[in-house]
């Protein structure tokens, strides 16, 4: 699997992408994290996406899980820092649950956890309408249904943030997290019962500000509830890493540096 590292810091923190997002994908926020001596960032692709192989076996969040535990049995010496994003905080919320001496803190942003929603159709009857329409060979549909699964707004970005342009991989990775990815969030049940203890690791369920009452926000704030908290609220909403990398990696550092109650 691909990865790569950055900066020299004391503290490794690994970024979990959300949607088709591989190991680049959050490049200002790495910058912005990687300024003084706290972090060293590893990011990667998941399996199938840009430079990883598909591998074996079907893709479950279990099993993108395991690729990530794997990769940090090789890079890490102590437990890491986790920012998971969308997908990226399943991943990083089934770590901590059956990999919790990999994990220091997890920063968990806005997670499609539909099971601790009172009332999870609506949601999930969305992404199964997009991946209906992928199924179809509708891409822009598909897009366009995630897109306000998921409250992106492109025009909530800090000034000199540029819209990433597409690279040449990005239809072949969109296909695969249409047709392996997507379907795999939508199934997950995560393990709650030792998030529930008051125990290492430390669990950070996160939204943006815009996304506070919405939909995609709700899974976060339900979690929040679940585990007895608030929760951390960044500027922006659904694509806060990417969209407002400065504002973000000011929260971040704060959540985990100064600690979280």
């Amino acid at each position: 699997m691909y990865s790569t590292k950055h900066g020299n810091g004391e503290r490794l923190l690994v970024i979990v992408q959300g949607g088709d997002g591989d190991a680049d994908a959050s490049a200002a926020l790495v910058d912005e994290l990687t300024g003084d001596d706290t972090f060293t960032v590893l990011t990667y692709d998941r399996r199938g996406l840009s430079r990883s192989p598909v591998g074996e076996g079907p893709v479950t969040v279990e099993s993108l899980t395991d690729d990530l535990a794997l990769l940090l049995a090789i890079q890490a010496k102590a437990p890491v820092d986790v920012l998971g994003v969308s997908i990226g905080a399943l991943i990083g919320l089934d770590l901590a649950a059956r990999y919790p001496g990999l994990v220091r803190t997890l920063v968990a942003y806005e997670p499609p956890l539909t099971q601790v929603l009172d009332d999870p159709e609506p949601f999930v009857a969305r992404q199964e309408a997009a991946e209906a329409a992928f199924a179809a060979g509708d891409m822009q549909a598909a897009m366009r249904q995630f897109l306000e699964l998921t409250g992106v707004d492109f025009e909530d970005r800090e000034p000199d943030v540029a819209i990433p342009r597409p690279k040449p991989e990005r239809g072949r990775n969109l296909a695969f997290f249409l047709t392996h990815d997507a379907p795999a969030a939508r199934r997950f049940r995560l393990y709650l019962d030792p998030l529930l203890k008051d125990a290492p690791p430390a669990v950070v369920p996160a939204l943006g500000t815009s996304s506070k009452g919405r939909p995609h926000g709700a899974p976060a704030e339900a979690l929040a509830r679940l585990l007895g908290r608030e929760p951390a609220e960044f500027q922006g909403g659904h694509n806060a890493h990417v969209l407002r990398p400065k504002a973000f990696a000011r929260k971040l550092r704060e959540l985990l540096t100064a600690g979280y109650h």
